[in-house]
């Protein structure tokens, strides 16, 4: 679940500070009531803003997703482990085979007869192959 904006934080706080009873700010701004005392205890001991989520950064992140795309169009026959020599030749990141795989499944390419080729347009939203959310 994503983390609610620190606008709609500020502004929760802000109508608590007003007078508001809790319970209406909750159904106000469609949130738990333990969701506008959480909010309040923060402020309280010092920023709203959201925390980061746990995890590795990922070695093919969102932003070089267009880049493995370009690469995969330009290299169409090579095999994983060639890709992710020329990604590391690129970016001086190494990857492994699981990784340069799961970021192909990711951009909706797959390989077929040898080639890699952009995922079936009919396969439904999220699943390998399909087009991307």
């Amino acid at each position: 679940m994503r983390a609610k904006s620190l606008d709609l934080r500020q502004r929760v706080v802000a109508a608590v500070h007003a007078g508001h009873p809790t319970a209406e700010v909750a159904t106000l701004f469609g949130i738990d009531r333990s969701t506008v005392n959480r909010y309040l205890r923060l402020d309280e001991v010092g920023t709203l803003e959201p925390k980061p989520h746990p995890g590795r950064v990922p070695h093919i992140p969102p932003a070089q997703h267009d880049d493995l795309v370009r690469q995969l169009h330009l290299h169409p026959d090579a095999t994983l482990a060639e890709h992710c020599r020329r990604w590391e030749a690129v970016y001086g990141v190494g990857v492994s085979l699981a990784t340069m795989s799961r970021a192909i499944r990711r951009v909706g390419w797959t390989r077929k007869k040898g080639h890699w080729q952009p995922g079936s347009a009919t396969r439904p939203l999220g699943l390998p192959g399909g087009p991307r959310p």
